[in-house]
């Protein structure tokens, strides 16, 4: 999720697909080609070849039922194939990519999710180069920052702006090197982060003690990486991703550069084809059991899938939505209920005109409605597509003349001519939107809630032990899971 920018190029995300996509009871999941363009939908649903739920229902072929389509459930079946282990996936939406989202507005392809990728990160770029996805530089190069400036804002050049900001910002990260001296490693200095996980983004600003104006530099950012507040997210969250990107300011700002060629639906299919996985759409899950050596995934329509090991691949936050028989531990549940999925994030795209700053980024205050805003293409009848993001559970951002009124606020005059919205908080699949781990979290149950339960394995960018809260922490975590369940299941070549 918070790799943040949008895809701009044109093109099909519903190629043809080899895909086997089965039928729920009750209900059709393949949806015309027309609505999958417009919806986002499975790329290649409307080609693939259907069968019942039925031969999967009950004792099927499958050595192993992955829970969540997204890229952590993917990357799991496409390992377990390698490992000679079938498997099927149960997904609770109509298309693949959880918390990616590759979807249209103003004729245009967007992400709504999960966006970039960064040869920084090694796990989806290896992925992209191995199903040969060109990687692509993205979004309008701005003109202007929008910053605060005492009781309102203003319009500074892009040089000047992104100056500031980083003067004030890479102090915050003070020490990081010493208790992440090897971010993929994260608890080789256990002795210091310790003491830094008792912190959050909130504590760590106090004792920076920043003028009012210098703060508001800092904690727009810092807000809305939490959901809202700087009190939530753990410092030790944002500081790993600050020691992942070099330590330093400009690799942490370039790490929202690069999109995927088709976007992340292509490399995403390319991977689910490469899995010989079957896919249920529309199945949210209601039950996991597991008893003599078998695991029951049962749907919310009361439809029962079995095999000898599950993993769980949705995000933390819905753990607690789903009965575990027997029941999770106290470090799982307990995780899952405070939450590691940051609350109230929403994705914005606009279709502005009329900008006063120009093509402007807009780093707003913690508190304000709009967190982070940036150009990402001039469109052929003069309008721009623009990105925000919100954490207000307040702002209606699918009305346009809410936005708008927000965004006066800071460039005057600037008009919204439309929106689309995906809020994740809401989204009760998600039930949150990128990774913000609270404090205490990493040092405490983390390791344990990465760790599986009898036959059941759990995946998700949420868990990954280097770039959490990213696509790449995704895959990370499919690859783990998919080794933990290979481990305790002999192959079969």
């Amino acid at each position: 999720m918070k790799n943040d920018q949008t895809q701009s190029r044109h093109g099909n995300p519903n190629g043809a697909s080899r895909r086997r996509v089965l039928k729920t009871a009750g209900a059709a999941v393949v949806a015309t080609a027309a609505t999958a363009a417009a919806t986002g939908a499975v790329a290649g649903a409307a080609h693939a070849a259907v069968r019942g739920a039925s031969a999967a229902a009950t004792d099927g072929p499958y050595d192993v039922i992955i829970v969540g389509a997204g890229y952590a459930g993917v990357t799991a079946a496409r390992e377990l194939k390698d490992q000679g282990l079938t498997s099927l996936i149960v997904e609770a939406r109509d298309r693949i990519g959880g918390r990616t989202w590759t979807t249209e507005f103003a004729g245009e392809r967007i992400e709504l999710g999960g966006a970039q990728v960064d040869p920084k990160q090694p796990n989806v770029w290896a992925e992209a180069e191995r199903y040969g996805i060109a990687r692509v530089t993205e979004g309008t190069v701005p003109e202007s920052f929008v910053l605060p400036s005492g009781d309102g804002f203003a319009t500074v050049p892009l040089a000047e702006g992104g100056a500031r900001v980083a003067a004030a910002f890479t102090p915050f990260f003070d020490g990081v090197e010493e208790f992440f001296p090897d971010p993929y490693a994260p608890f080789s200095r256990e002795d210091l982060l310790i003491e830094a996980d008792r912190l959050s983004m909130r504590d760590r600003l106090d004792q920076m003690r920043l003028s009012p104006d210098e703060e508001k530099l800092i904690n727009g950012q810092t807000g809305n990486l939490s959901g809202g507040s700087s009190k939530r997210g753990a410092f030790t969250m944002i500081s790993q991703v600050w020691a992942l990107s070099g330590y330093t300011y400009e690799g942490y700002q370039s790490i929202n550069t690069y999109g995927l060629e088709g976007g992340t639906v292509a490399l995403l299919q390319a991977m689910l084809d490469d899995s010989g996985a079957d896919v249920v759409l529309n199945s949210p899950v209601a039950k996991i059991s597991e008893a003599s050596g078998t695991v029951t995934v049962t749907t919310q329509s009361g439809t029962e899938y079995r095999a000898p090991h599950v993993i769980v691949a949705v995000p933390v936050n819905v753990w607690k939505k789903i009965a575990f028989s027997p029941g999770l531990p106290a470090e799982y549940t307990g995780v899952s209920g405070a939450g590691i999925g940051a609350p109230n994030v929403k994705k914005i795209m606009l279709r502005v005109t009329d900008s006063s700053a120009g093509a402007f980024v807009g780093r707003p205050q913690e508190g304000f409605p709009l967190s982070t805003i940036a150009p990402l293409q001039e469109l052929s009848d003069g309008s721009r597509l623009t990105l925000a993001f919100s954490t207000d559970p307040g702002l209606d951002a699918t009305d346009p003349a809410a936005v708008q009124r927000v965004l006066r606020e800071m460039v005057p005059g600037i008009r919204v001519h439309s929106t689309k919205v995906a809020d994740w908080g809401a989204d009760p699949y998600a039930l949150g939107g990128w990774s913000s781990r609270q404090p205490g979290m990493l040092s405490g149950p983390y390791r344990t809630i990465q760790q599986p339960l009898g036959r059941i394995a759990f995946a998700g960018s949420d868990i990954a032990t280097g770039w959490s809260g990213y696509i790449d922490g995704a895959v990370e975590s499919g690859i783990t899971a998919a080794r933990q369940v290979g481990a305790a299941t002999p192959a079969r070549f």
